[in-house]
This record gives structure tokens, C-alpha cells and sequence, in this order.
């Protein structure tokens, strides 16, 4: 189920609410080029400020879009176990394929706790569950040994690594073996993950470049590592404007230059500085995809 190009998909705002006939849109437009999974309500998509019936709509819209063509990943990740537990509960009842659950943030859980955490959501919903271990968010790292007692529960089928230590992925891999998908979660770091046996990315790029990432992942798994690596370095100018401001500022900025979305931020979150939009403009250009 989980591998090659997996888009972490935007969520479009227009006048302040979700922008539902853009996010379809987006949606039938990754199938068509290629994309892998659909993963609505993670960190690229702005879950930390939806609420609970928006982000709800939005997995719900995924769902029933996507209509069994590739699989749905929804977001269900809180700082609370509790609340995590009910996001779950709400994507397994939707029909979601899996469901991904960052560690919790902020409150700084020890690898006891993360361990907990995880394995009562397992327990309680029965859906493929994939960890979501991304430091520079949370303020927590997931380490390999707590990753390893996690892969012996049955419906924990991988983990998302964001922590761009490849000496951990390659821990967590040779830990876990054949009982733990790892999948990359910071896109320069895809190809190097996938020689080292990962199979796949949940990509912010993806939203930009569907198809070349989806082809990278595809030709690398074919044994055409000579196509994947050109690809590769075809999309890091992308790879690296995507993270010139706070994800997902400059990929949304990016859609709305290419018209698929309105360039439209929930607060905190806003527009670019002008500098940077530049700089991101001479990148799509750069790429033709202006």
C-alpha cells in the first residue's frame, strides 16, 4: 500500500474557508500524473489549524475523491493521546487507508511515553497506523529502539523519518527489518532513503512536481538508478525553495503562481516576503512550470 510518491497535499483556503472544488481539483490532478497515496491533514496541509469539523470535511472530501484509486493517509496526530485516539476513530470511520500520527509536540514525551502513546491508539483503532517522527516540529525524537518495540505491534506498518540523519534511518532499517516500512519524510533526502531499503516519500515537492517525483521513485525501484538520481537532481532547486520560509508557505505560494490554489494562509501562517517569493519564482521558472 505505502510506497513510491506520496503527495502530503495542501489544503486551499479561500475566503478563509476550505476551498473544496481547488482541493478536489489537486486531487484528481495527482492521480493523473502519477502520485502514489494522497496524505490530507498533515503538516503540509495545515492541520495544526483546522478545526475538528474542517479537518474532518477535509479527509472526508480525499476519501470520497479519490474513490478507491490510490490509498488515503489521513492526518489523525495530536499532543493528546485522547484527541489523536478521536481523529483516528473519525478517519477509520471515513474510510481512510492508514492513518499517520506525528509525535506528540510540545509536551515532550519520553521514549516511554511515545511508546504508550502509540500502542493505545493501535490498540483502540484498528487501522494501519504510520509513525510520523519529525524533531524540528516536535521537539521529540523518535529513536530507533522505540521504532523497533513499535513494529512488533501488528497494525503499526511504518514510519515517516523527517529527522534527515540518514545514520538513523539506516538504524530504524536494520532494526525493524521486514516489519516496518520506512518512508522518507524530507525530500532531499528520498533517493539516498531508498538505496538504504526505504520505499518511498511523503513529499511536499510532490505538490509542485507530481510526476517527476513519482518517476524518480518508480525508476530507482526498476534498478534505473541513472534516471532516478537525474531526477533527483532536477528537483533539488525545488526540493530546497520549498523550504526557503515555514513549510507550507512557499509550496502554496508556489500552486497559487501555477493557478491550482489561491495564495491564501491560515494565521499564524502568512505570505512570503518579497526576497524569498522571488527567489521561488525564478526556481518555477527555472523549471517551466511558469
Amino acid at each position: 500500500m505505502l510506497k513510491g510518491s506520496i503527495v502530503a497535499i495542501v489544503t486551499p483556503f479561500k475566503k478563509g474557508k476550505v476551498d473544496e472544488k481547488a482541493f478536489g481539483d489537486l486531487i484528481e490532478w495527482h492521480i493523473a500524473q502519477g502520485t502514489n497515496a494522497i496524505v490530507p491533514c498533515g503538516t503540509t496541509g495545515e492541520a495544526s489549524t483546522l478545526d475538528y469539523k474542517e479537518h474532518y470535511r477535509v479527509i472526508d472530501i480525499a476519501v470520497k475523491t479519490v474513490n478507491g484509486r490510490v490509498p488515503v493517509v489521513a492526518g489523525t496526530g495530536a499532543n493528546s493521546t485522547d484527541e489523536t485516539i478521536e481523529i483516528t476513530e473519525h478517519a477509520k470511520k471515513s474510510g481512510a487507508d492508514a492513518a499517520l500520527l506525528v509525535t506528540p509536540y510540545y509536551n515532550k514525551p519520553t521514549q516511554e511515553g511515545l511508546y504508550r502513546h502509540y500502542k493505545m491508539v493501535a490498540e483502540k483503532v484498528d487501522i494501519p497506523i504510520i509513525l510520523y517522527n519529525v524533531p524540528g516540529r516536535t521537539a521529540v525524537n523518535m529513536l530507533p529502539s522505540t521504532v523497533a518495540r513499535l513494529a512488533e505491534i501488528k497494525n503499526i506498518i511504518a514510519i515517516k523519518e523527517a529527522t534527515g540523519d540518514m545514520k538513523q534511518v539506516s538504524e530504524v532499517i536494520r532494526l525493524c527489518g521486514d516489519r516496518m516500512i520506512v518512508i522518507s519524510g524530507d525530500d532531499f533526502t528520498t533517493l539516498p532513503l531508498l538505496a538504504l531499503g526505504g520505499k518511498g516519500v511523503i513529499s511536499v515537492s510532490a505538490n509542485v512536481m507530481p510526476k517527476e517525483v513519482s518517476q524518480m521513485c518508480s525508476f530507482w525501484m526498476k534498478g534505473q538508478h541513472d534516471k532516478a538520481r537525474a531526477l533527483h537532481y532536477k528537483l533539488e532547486p525545488l526540493n530546497a525553495s520549498m523550504f526557503i520560509e515555514t513549510n507550507p508557505i512557499p509550496v502554496k505560494t508556489a500552486l497559487a503562481m501555477m493557478g491550482k490554489i489561491q495564495e491564501e494562509f491560515r494565521m499564524p501562517l502568512c505570505e512570503m516576503a518579497p526576497a524569498n517569493k522571488e527567489k521561488l519564482k525564478k526556481v518555477l521558472t527555472d523549471l517551466k512550470l511558469l
